[in-house]
């Protein structure tokens, strides 16, 4: 039976007709870094899921590092922006706003003038990244962030946060998950800082707890969910000594600032790593907000945790690339389409929004 993942539920203020969520997912259309009428019919082809959940969007032009992603940061982009909040608002949807501040992940010829590449420590991320001016290239050393960069890297969240409002979202999503600048700092493979944002785990959790403090003081709590993917070794991080320790206590002290949710993101079953059953279950009962699984779902396993109470709702992420209906196939049992991975981050319609309903 799958009944449980299409029943409504209350997310903070907000009722959502449906448990399936949209999962954050890098697509690469904002040319200019500006969202567009392109985004827009994208997301309100998928407005039926309870919640959706945008690409990463970046809160300052420091957080840009992938080619033709959207920010948060300019009169333009908020605007841009009003677009896509309207066409999901019309279709009854509900829309958060992942903020994402790539840190160390990314390149100079990605960003805008001015941008720079900043990170806990003076370490590269191994790997390259592809830049649309000169293809792949070698991730450089970022610079270290001082205590006036990290002060600042707070209030740039909290000024994105307010944008999104402005921009009709319903609320926000902190990225501190998948090797990006807040898991950056989690982790300590990338923060090597000896100072009261680096060492213990506590300290190294600071930063991610300001944002997300600073982020629910500006436009309220419920308004404000955080993902996170313990063990992932995405971007150069993966498990540490004391991990799944680390991610239950920074789990409940986002539970004590009253964030509305938590998203817990386990990619294991396409990076090969290890994500322990315990993990997930010290994490749901460390918050106590709503808690948002991830990773390798069918409508079945789904609704299984709902009703088991491992879960309130499921995230879907690459089901959605090529079934816009995605949450009407499931209910319905109607195959799905399989996507192309060729036109997962190219520019234009191809790929993005000439998926046809069933």
């Amino acid at each position: 039976m799958t009944d449980a993942l299409f029943t409504p539920f209350t997310l903070g203020q907000y009722e959502l007709r449906n448990r399936v969520s949209m999962a954050p997912m890098t697509r690469s259309r904002a040319t200019e870094n500006l969202p567009n009428a392109l985004l827009a019919e994208h997301y309100a082809q998928r407005a039926s899921a309870g919640l959706l959940i945008t690409e990463g969007t970046a809160p300052s032009p420091n957080g840009l590092g992938y080619p033709r992603i959207p920010g948060l940061f300019s009169p333009g982009q908020v605007e841009g922006w009003k677009g896509v909040t309207k066409a999901v608002h019309e279709r009854g949807g509900r829309i958060f706003a992942q903020l994402m501040h790539v840190g160390r992940v990314g390149h100079p010829l990605n960003m805008p003038e001015g941008g720079q590449l900043v990170a806990p420590s003076a370490v590269a991320a191994p790997g390259e990244m592809y830049t649309d001016a000169e293809g792949p290239q070698p991730h450089p050393v970022p610079r270290e962030m001082s205590t006036n960069d990290i002060a600042q890297a707070v209030q740039e969240f909290v000024s994105a946060a307010r944008n999104a409002i402005e921009a009709g979202f319903d609320g926000v999503e902190l990225h501190a998950a998948n090797g990006y600048l807040l898991d950056q700092f989690i982790n300590p493979l990338a923060n090597q800082r000896s100072d009261a944002y680096g060492g213990s785990a506590e300290a190294r959790a600071r930063f991610p707890l300001e944002v997300a403090q600073a982020t629910a003081d500006a436009i309220g709590k419920g308004r404000v969910g955080i993902r996170l993917s313990p063990h992932n070794p995405f971007n150069g991080l993966g498990t540490f000594d004391g991990a799944e320790d680390a991610f239950v206590s920074l789990s409940s002290s986002l539970s004590s600032i009253g964030l509305v949710y938590l998203h817990l993101a386990d990619m294991s079953s396409m990076a090969g790593y290890e994500f322990p059953d315990s993990t997930r279950a010290r994490i749901r009962e460390a918050f106590s907000g709503a808690l948002i699984l991830n990773g390798n779902y069918d409508a079945a396993r789904a609704s299984a945790d709902i009703t088991e109470g491992r879960a309130d709702l499921v995230a879907f992420g690459r089901p959605f690339i090529a079934n816009p209906d995605l949450v009407e196939r499931m209910q319905s049992g109607t195959a799905l389409s399989e996507p192309n991975h060729e036109t997962f981050y190219t520019p234009g319609p191809a790929g993005y929004t000439d998926y046809p309903a069933a």
